[in-house]
């Protein structure tokens, strides 16, 4: 996990956040359980962005963030999910723990130019669809998007679930904001909350 503390204060701030989408430039599958053509799989990228974007109760960015106002423009990352080649998609097998580092994925992101509807952008960069074993690994990322800057990056592992390729794993990005919901969004303010102190007594003595 990375987390730039006085970004991330910075971040808690404000009200608004722009969602981006899923990012599936930099992710791997396992061949087996995704033996599709690169027409399949394209039309799975935008399926699962799909799917989050019309069913925004049950994907829910705004509690899982507790940010009242969002933007949307998943431009950016349409483009980066069509310039995914099939031949560099597919593996045979994959080493889950250790594909990206935090290194990697911030310095991945802080290269790419995303849209500035808001101050801080989320987005969701797939690293691997791994039907051997039953997980996908994700990383959320938000990024202050004047300056491209990594406020913070981490990947969680979840399990997919029902039927159908589609909604089987698309029960992994549910769980994962799920999760930032119910447990990952009070950590990560736990990890920050003398540096909320520290500003709020600094602002205090102005």
């Amino acid at each position: 996990m990375y987390m730039n503390e006085d970004l991330f204060v910075d971040f808690l701030s404000v009200r608004e956040i722009l969602w981006v989408g899923v990012n599936f430039s930099k992710a791997k599958f396992t061949r087996a359980g995704f033996d599709y053509s690169q027409e399949i799989m394209q039309h799975y990228f935008q399926e699962w962005n799909k799917l989050i974007l019309n069913d925004q109760k049950k994907y829910d960015i705004r509690m899982s963030l507790r940010k009242p106002i969002m933007h949307y423009d998943l431009s950016a990352v349409t483009k980066l999910n069509k310039s995914v080649k099939i031949n560099n998609l597919f593996t045979r097998y994959i080493d889950i723990k250790d594909v990206l580092t935090d290194d990697q994925m911030v310095d991945y992101i802080s290269g790419l130019a995303l849209p500035k509807t808001s101050p801080y952008a989320l987005s969701f960069v797939v690293e691997s669809f791994d039907a051997s074993v039953k997980t996908a690994a994700i990383w959320v990322v938000i990024t202050k998007t004047e300056t491209q800057e990594v406020a913070l990056c981490e990947k969680f592992l979840k399990t997919p679930a029902g039927f159908g390729t589609r909604n089987y794993w698309a029960r992994t990005f549910y769980n994962v904001f799920y999760d930032i919901q119910t447990n990952a969004f009070l950590r990560w303010e736990n990890m920050v909350q003398n540096k909320v102190g520290e500003n709020i007594s600094e602002s205090d003595s102005q």
